[in-house]
């Protein structure tokens, strides 16, 4: 046996063995996961509510006469 077809099936395994692992620990990160249920605080009930400002306006465009 060469070293070459050693290392081929050494290297077999070891990617049999990552994609198990892979597979039995699920997804990495956020997919798969359920979301997180939001905190919802409320308000106290002696603080006064201030007026919202309004949302501040984007550039005005006009059309220009050629």
């Amino acid at each position: 046996m060469s070293s070459e077809s050693v290392g081929g099936i050494l290297g077999a395994v070891v990617a049999a063995f990552v994609l198990a692992v892979a597979v039995v620990l699920g997804p990495i990160g956020q997919y798969g996961k359920p979301p997180k249920p939001a905190k919802v605080e409320a308000p106290p009930a002696a603080a006064p509510i201030a007026p919202v400002a309004p949302a501040p306006r984007g550039p005005v465009i006009k059309e220009v006469p050629n």
